[in-house]
C-alpha cells in the first residue's frame, strides 16, 4: 500500500510517453428493448489493441468522463464508455443504484468481441466512483475481465442497508482473482477511503495481486476538478500513467 508523499514530481520525470492517436464516435448496442449508447475510443493502425471498459460514475456521463476516458485511450489502449444513465433515462447523481445498469455496462464487454481491432478476450475496467462497484462486479462475474481499476470507488451496493456502508464491502470481492489497482485522494470522504481499504486487505488476504495509490492533499474526484490544487493536477498526471502502465502489464501479449 502506497501513500505517495511530496515527491511525488519526481515520479513524473520521464513518464511522459508520447500521446497514442486515436479516433473517437458514438456506438450503441442492446439489452433487449433498451438501446444503450456508448462511445469508442479507437487507437489508429490495424490492431488489434488493448481494450478497456471505462465505466463513468454517479456524475452521468458528460465532458468530465469524456476527458478521463481519452487519458486512457491517449496511452494506446481501446477504450469503450457506455452511457448507463442516459440510456435509462437516469438524472445525474441518483442515490439509489439501478440494478439493470449492471447488464447495461456488462454488455459492452460483448460488444467489443464484435470488433475485429480489439483484443475482446482480456480486458481491464476502469470504473470512476460508482463506476468502481460495476467493475467489481464484471470481475466476479465475467472471465474475460484481466484487471480492474477504481479511482475513489465505491465498494458496497448503493441499496444496501447503513450497516453494510459502514462496515462491511460488497461479497464479490470475495470472489475476484484479477489484479487490482485502487486510486483514491487522502481527502476522500471518509467512509468511501474506509470502503477501499477494507476491499484492498481483503484481496491482500486472500493472494490476490493488489496496489493501492493514495495522494496526499487530493480531493474526492481530484482528477477532473475545475480548480485543481498543484498536488491535484499532479496526482491526476501520476494517476493516469500508473493505471496505463498496470493495464499495459496485465494486458501485454
Amino acid at each position: 500500500m502506497r501513500n505517495l508523499v511530496a515527491g511525488i514530481c519526481l515520479l513524473l520525470i520521464g513518464a511522459h510517453a508520447p500521446a497514442a492517436d486515436f479516433k473517437a464516435g458514438n456506438v450503441s448496442y442492446r439489452n433487449q428493448d433498451v438501446e444503450i449508447s456508448a462511445r469508442l475510443y479507437m487507437p489508429t493502425g490495424s490492431g488489434p489493441h488493448p481494450a478497456v471498459l471505462f465505466v463513468h460514475g454517479r456524475r452521468g456521463w458528460g465532458e468530465e468522463a469524456d476527458m478521463q476516458a481519452q487519458r486512457i485511450a491517449a496511452r494506446g489502449f481501446a477504450v469503450i464508455a457506455p452511457d448507463y444513465h442516459n440510456s435509462r433515462f437516469i438524472e445525474a447523481w441518483p442515490e439509489t443504484h439501478d440494478p439493470a445498469t449492471e447488464k447495461d455496462v456488462e454488455l459492452a464487454l460483448d460488444f467489443l468481441k464484435t470488433l475485429p481491432q480489439v483484443r475482446s478476450d482480456r480486458v481491464c475496467v476502469v470504473g470512476i466512483s460508482r463506476g468502481g462497484y460495476h467493475a467489481v462486479l464484471l470481475a466476479a462475474r465475467r472471465p474475460e475481465v484481466a484487471c480492474i481499476v477504481t479511482y475513489y470507488g465505491h465498494m458496497v451496493n448503493p441499496n444496501a442497508p447503513e450497516p453494510w456502508q459502514m462496515y462491511r464491502y460488497a461479497p464479490e470481492v470475495d470472489k475476484m482473482n484479477v489484479p487490482t489497482l485502487f486510486i483514491v485522494g487522502e481527502e476522500e470522504f471518509e467512509l468511501r477511503r474506509i470502503g477501499i481499504r477494507r476491499a484492498y486487505y481483503a484481496l491482500l488476504k486472500r493472494g490476490v495481486p493488489v496496489d493501492i495509490v493514495m495522494y496526499p492533499h487530493a480531493r474526492r474526484a481530484f482528477d477532473f476538478r475545475a480548480e485543481q490544487r498543484e498536488e491535484e493536477k499532479l496526482a491526476t498526471e501520476d494517476a493516469a500513467r500508473r493505471t496505463a502502465a498496470f493495464i499495459r502489464s496485465v494486458l501485454k501479449p
